[in-house]
């Protein structure tokens, strides 16, 4: 049976982090979430840069047989650019972010994960931590050398022994395939939850609130009342029957996201109270609504046009920026029955485009499997011109040569030979 995913994802600062270091990702066929690690040093960049990778995944559903690698290269790509940004930059020197992502290909599911951010699956009313965290303290449980209890409080249970670096630690994921049952709930989360929220209140709270996003934004309101001392993501995804719901927009927040400086929403617990008295800038006044005086009309200096200077100048500058990043992607799409290599991506922003065609391709569409054309029929996109021709390389290793009837050859435009027979006495190959 071919199923869906239901999903949501919700993030959350936190009432004591001054900045958002997780991200998340949900979409039709991949859920991704990611803790950024090294503070100052770019956790919230490392995040984002993870899920940019898996994110480009979802564009198109891939064959169940290639997901594991699909997911394993999006990693080792993180991990390049990690390792080239610090080199860059001294000052990300250290960077680095756990990730787990679930992707989805008719009724399989594959799963990367590295690091203490966990998966949990809720089936029949049974709540399992799929993922085992890569933590000091879960070496010391293994180990018999402390309970889980005790693990619960340890000084050290925030060291990770394994995530995605731009040093030498271990970044090595855990990987698993499995079966995709409608009626399965699945949550992925930060520790901004699991190691504030008890799992039996995680699987209480996914048993009650039946729509993702209601669930995810009550799990996020429990970790706010626990003190909300890290940031909080969680993704909670069911696993429906293909066809039974109307199409979703991808959600993507944290780090990654347009709002990732978005405070706190707060909390009208102890624990929230609290945080506003010490960090006042940390919770949104929603919070304090009916409580505050309106504020004084400031008065007009030389400042507010000198800041609205400054605004128009970022945004310049971003848009600029965005705009010669897409300059370096490049993707593959067949258009009247020819592949067509395009520079930029595959969006328009109003009247301006963001990719336009350089090339045909030499690669003949009619000699590639099925597969391969289908694929085609939706961008593929890769993040440099190398890559490209890499791609389109290796279909053209995959072309099946056929004699063409008469007709056809006439037909033939001799600008794109079909290519010849290969010599049989050649059986090298990659």
């Amino acid at each position: 049976m071919t199923v869906d995913f239901s999903f949501a994802a919700r993030s959350d600062v936190g009432l004591l982090r001054k900045s958002n270091q997780d991200s998340g990702y949900a979409g039709p066929n991949l859920l991704v979430l990611a803790d950024g690690v090294g503070g100052s040093a770019g956790g919230d960049l490392a995040s984002s840069i993870v899920v940019g990778h898996l994110a480009a995944l979802d564009t198109i559903t891939h064959p169940a047989e290639d997901m594991l690698s699909l997911l394993r290269k999006a990693l080792s790509d993180t991990r390049t650019e990690l390792l080239e940004r610090a080199a860059a930059d001294p000052k990300l020197a250290g960077m680095g972010t756990t990730c787990i992502a679930l992707m989805r290909s008719g009724n399989k599911l594959a799963m990367v994960h590295v690091g203490d951010s966990r998966a949990y699956l809720l089936r029949d009313g049974v709540l399992t931590q799929v993922t085992t965290d890569h933590s000091f303290v879960q070496y010391l449980v293994d180990t018999g050398q402390i309970t889980e209890e005790e693990a619960e409080h340890h000084a050290q249970r925030n060291v990770v022994l394994r995530v995605l670096s731009s040093t030498d630690i271990d970044g090595t994921p855990d990987e698993s395939v499995r079966e995709a049952i409608p009626g399965d709930r699945w949550l992925l989360c930060s520790d901004g939850l699991s190691g504030v929220v008890s799992a039996d209140t995680i699987s209480t709270m996914l048993q009650e609130f039946k729509d993702p996003g209601e669930c995810a934004d009550v799990l996020v309101e429990l970790a706010l009342r626990g003190g909300g001392p890290d940031n909080i993501t969680v993704v909670v995804a069911d696993v429906v029957p293909d066809g039974s719901l109307v199409e979703q927009t991808p959600q993507i927040v944290g780090a990654v996201a347009v709002d990732r400086k978005r405070p706190t929403r707060g909390s009208d617990g102890a624990a929230g109270k609290a945080a506003s008295v010490a960090n006042p800038q940390a919770v949104t006044t929603e919070f304090f609504e009916g409580d505050l005086t309106d504020p004084p009309v400031p008065k007009r200096t030389w400042l507010t046009p000198f800041i609205l200077f400054l605004l128009t100048a970022m945004l310049g500058l971003g848009a600029w920026a965005g705009y010669a990043w897409s300059q370096q992607q490049y993707y593959a799409l067949l258009k009247d029955n020819k592949i067509v290599i395009y520079q930029g991506i595959p969006q328009s922003i109003g009247p301006l485009e963001l990719s336009h065609p350089i090339e045909i391709s030499k690669v003949d569409p009619n000699l590639l499997r099925p597969v391969e054309r289908d694929r085609l029929k939706e961008p593929v996109r890769r993040s440099s011109r190398e890559a490209i021709n890499s791609y389109l390389q290796t279909l053209l290793s995959h072309q099946t040569y056929t004699k063409l009837p008469a007709d056809d050859n006439k037909s033939t435009d001799p600008q794109e030979p079909i290519p010849a027979k290969p010599d049989s006495s050649n059986t090298g190959g990659n």
